[in-house]
């Protein structure tokens, strides 16, 4: 389990650190070559809501962290570094006035995915005044649109995704890009994993059922899917990866 020391924090973390982790992709992974399928892949599910992971970043390796690459570690949040600083214990409710003494963009909590703390264009679209949730959707959206071009073209079987229905992964059958009706069911899940693939899909996945991520450890998750879309062979001319929170 994350260690937090003596921080109530560890009554979240006991269910909010996930159940996969870099470690145990690359122990399902071993020795298969990058772009090769092997019948032992399956995608394996962080679970949801990760938060305590997310916030340690490095320290726990809970989104997957490509080789050779460095990734920040614990986000230091200043004054609202536990979690009952900014959720309402068990409720989860997240107290936007938190949110407002430093971040005046911030009004209701809808605001919240406004909040931004540098103007760094990291997703390349242009725009550097979104919020940093925004940069990180705009991230997700470019490491799926790599990971459907390759799984198209390099594996030979398009797929789909759908988040609300396990799991998760699903031949695309008809090519739309969409996981249809008739599509999302156990016998047509997608298995024609490959590293590359099930790497990306694990970010992909963990990136998206930790919603506060913009807010937990933002460049934690910027950082994996920067890596994710390149290794792919994604286009991140535009892009930029974020640095270390010093910067």
């Amino acid at each position: 389990m994350i260690d937090s020391g003596e921080s109530d924090t560890n009554l979240c973390m006991n269910c909010h650190q996930g159940r996969e982790s870099t470690v145990s992709v690359d122990r399902l992974i071993g020795d298969t070559e990058p772009d090769a399928q092997a019948d032992n892949l399956r995608f394996l599910n962080p679970h949801y809501f990760a938060a305590g992971a997310t916030r340690h970043g490095t320290e726990a390796k809970g989104a997957y962290e490509y080789e050779g690459k460095e990734y920040v570690g614990f986000f230091d949040h200043g004054n609202v570094n536990e979690c009952s600083d900014c959720h309402e214990t068990h409720a989860l409710v997240v107290d936007s006035a938190v949110c407002a003494d430093c971040h005046e963009e911030v009004q209701t909590a809808e605001d919240m995915a406004n909040v931004r703390y540098n103007f760094v264009d990291y997703d390349g679209d242009g725009d550097d005044q979104e919020g940093i949730y925004f940069e990180i959707q705009d991230m997700r959206a470019a490491l799926w649109a790599a990971a459907q071009a390759y799984a198209t073209e390099t594996v030979g079987t398009a797929i789909a995704y759908n988040g609300s229905s396990y799991p998760y992964f699903f031949i695309d059958g008809n090519g739309n890009g969409e996981v249809d009706a008739d599509e999302a069911n156990g016998d047509n899940q997608f298995k024609a994993w490959t590293p590359r693939l099930l790497r990306a899909a694990y970010n992909y996945q963990y990136s998206g059922k930790d919603p506060g991520a913009f807010a937990h450890n933002p460049r934690y998750i910027l950082q994996t899917l920067y890596d994710g879309v390149e290794d792919l062979g994604g286009d991140v001319s535009a892009m930029t990866r974020p640095g270390p929170y010093e910067d």
